[in-house]
């Protein structure tokens, strides 16, 4: 445990809380899921910043797509969440980018908890301020953790154990959780975003009444750096930093945050938005394209440096990014025809055409980390596998995961005939060249897709869906159509993608859990449930140790692929972005923190006065 903080002022309530838990409280400055923390309690900055960083400078930035709503209790069920509303909110703790899963204080100075984690105490910062001067206080709190479980689905489930929250002292809240030993769950406590209890009880400049579950494109009060400037709906938004900024000298903020203004403007391309890059009317692009990567830099500003091309090495997380089954849709229930549809997909020539072979096949849903299955079950996965042998794949146990591999002809030919006699085994046979069901109904899906570059993939795929007899439409929809329909299921197949951190947890519930696959904007957009599933999933959360978390981990990911329930696409391991060179970072670079644009560079005005705005 880490040394207490505290002094005398701070005594009275910390009895009080004492005498509320009846138990001792040991304050700890930080907190970790696994291992020592690295930085000690009295820590000034952490070593990846610029204490020195100069303030000032605008940074200018592309945003796809559209926005009309800054309310980010609503984000997952209703309107377009801006890109900036994020930007005004604090959690009561902050993640620090050179440890794998650890957090220090930042609303909160403090917390405490049991050593069975039935609970845990957090100490707010007296200094803590809303941009009105209000102080943040236990009840903004309270409201916050109210609000977002009772009108996010996302929330809802990944604070679903933590049944009460009240006020244990003047600066002290203590959060009671439905069981002990789920060691994460004091960690994402530290996670809340804080939102101000009297702003939204209160009224607009209209003297209306404020609704925390309705969309809203009024800017909202926050106690960040930032705060909304002005804003055009669904083209752009400007925040400003806030110069009296309560939380200025806090080691989890030195050296960060050093822009004056932030601009977001919004493109519903993203060809345009690379051309308004090349025009110098952003500062940075981050590029999804490999073909663009690969062919649509060649501009007089790459040649002469004033435009850095980069590549961030991403070690912080894994993802899946997939063809989604709508499991809801009774004609994807048979895992033989998901499966079939696996066969049918040659990523190998795709990867070749589309993509200049940069790309990596996915194998697994921890892509990219040490979390992902490989070989055989053994040892404690075995262990745990063992216990549920009846209710998962025999594959499981037998056979090594992998996904068919085309890229010539033979293969092809291979895997679509295997394809076909998995459907045949299924029941399913073809009349009059369409692929029909047992009941003799044909097999028709609609693809939907929301931009150009999802559509030339799925495009790709569809003439080998059809030599299978399956009847294939892709349709392109606007995003604000799109969102709704992701929402609400209404879906056959989609692509999605599930990051996923070094330390995956409650999470994993929204993504793949039987309750979630009933809530609307949940992430189980797949429709998954499954009892084995579930019961490895409370594996993961309730792990005691690294070695438990890494093997449960391993054995959801084993499962999850032999049921077949996505079609994997790929990756690349690095991040991609493109910037005027007018910005500067302090080295060494945080292991874990991907570009950490912004927050981590400040604005150099030596190497701006070489790179003049357009």
């Amino acid at each position: 445990m880490t040394p207490a903080l505290g002094t005398a002022a701070s005594l009275a309530p910390l009895a009080a809380a004492q005498a509320q838990t009846g138990e001792q409280l040991v304050w700890r400055h930080g907190l970790s899921l696994f291992g020592e923390l690295k930085y000690p309690a009295d820590f000034k900055r952490f070593d990846y910043v610029n204490p020195d960083a100069p303030k000032g400078g605008t940074a200018r930035m592309i945003s796809l797509g559209t926005f009309d709503n800054f309310n980010i209790v609503v984000m997952y069920v209703k309107g377009n969440i801006a890109a900036a509303a994020m930007t005004v909110y604090e959690s009561l703790m902050s993640r620090a980018q050179d440890e794998v899963s650890t957090e220090y204080g930042l609303l909160a100075e403090a917390a405490a908890y049991p050593d069975d984690y039935s609970w845990v105490v957090y100490r707010l910062r007296k200094e803590a301020r809303w941009h009105d001067g209000k102080p943040v206080t236990p009840e903004d709190v309270i409201f916050s953790l109210d609000v977002l479980k009772k009108n996010s689905p996302f929330y809802g489930s990944y604070y679903r154990h933590v049944v009460k929250a009240e006020k244990i002292g003047d600066q002290e809240i203590k959060f009671t959780f439905d069981g002990p030993g789920n060691r994460e769950l004091p960690h994402i406590v530290g996670e809340l975003l804080v939102l101000p209890k009297h702003w939204w009880e209160g009224t607009d400049a209209q003297g209306r009444k404020r609704d925390v579950t309705a969309t809203s494109l009024e800017p909202p009060l926050g106690s960040s750096p930032y705060r909304i400037k002005e804003f055009v709906p669904g083209r752009s938004i400007k925040v400003e930093r806030v110069k009296d900024y309560w939380g200025a000298n806090l080691p989890v903020r030195i050296g960060q945050n050093n822009f004056d203004e932030l601009q977001f403007e919004y493109f519903r391309d993203n060809l345009v938005a690379l051309e308004a890059f090349k025009a110098d009317q952003a500062d940075w692009i981050n590029e999804n394209s490999a073909k663009q990567w690969a062919t649509a830099y060649e501009f007089p500003a790459i040649a002469d440096k004033r435009v850095i091309k980069h590549e961030f090495p991403i070690r912080d997380s894994g993802r899946m990014q997939a063809f989604v089954f709508n499991l809801r849709r009774p004609q994807f229930q048979d895992a033989r025809l998901r499966r079939a549809f696996n066969y049918a997909f040659d990523f190998e020539e795709m990867n070749k055409q589309l993509f200049f072979g940069i790309y990596k096949r996915i194998n697994s849903y921890f892509e990219g980390t040490e979390l992902a299955c490989s070989g055989l079950p053994k040892g404690l996965e075995l262990q745990i596998l063992e216990g549920m042998r009846d209710k998962v794949p025999p594959e499981v146990f037998t056979t090594v995961y992998q996904n068919p591999v085309g890229g010539n002809p033979e293969n092809v030919r291979a895997n679509l005939r295997e394809a076909t006699k998995l459907l045949k085994e299924a029941g399913y046979e073809i009349k009059d060249r369409k692929l029909v069901d047992p009941a003799g109904k044909p097999v028709a899906i609609e693809l939907m897709v929301q931009d150009p570059s999802s559509e030339r993939i799925v495009l790709f795929y569809k003439p080998s869906l059809e030599r299978l007899g399956v009847t294939v439409t892709v349709r392109q929809v606007d995003n604000v159509q799109y969102e709704q329909r992701v929402r609400t299921f209404d879906y056959d197949m989609i692509t999605d993608v599930w990051g996923q951190s070094l330390s995956p947890g409650n999470e994993q519930r929204d993504f793949w859990g039987s309750k979630a696959a009933d809530e609307q904007g949940s992430k189980n957009t797949a429709g998954i449930k499954n009892p084995a599933i579930d019961e490895l999933i409370e594996k993961i959360i309730f792990a005691r140790d690294r070695a438990t978390l890494e093997a449960a981990t391993h054995a959801l990911d084993r499962v999850l692929l032999w049921n077949f329930y996505v079609v994997p696409q790929f990756t690349y391991p690095f991040a991609r972005s493109a910037r005027w060179d007018r910005f500067s970072h302090f080295e060494p670079f945080p292991k874990y923190a991907s570009t950490g644009w912004p927050s981590l560079w400040w604005y150099d005005a030596d190497k701006a006065a070489k790179v003049k705005r357009s």
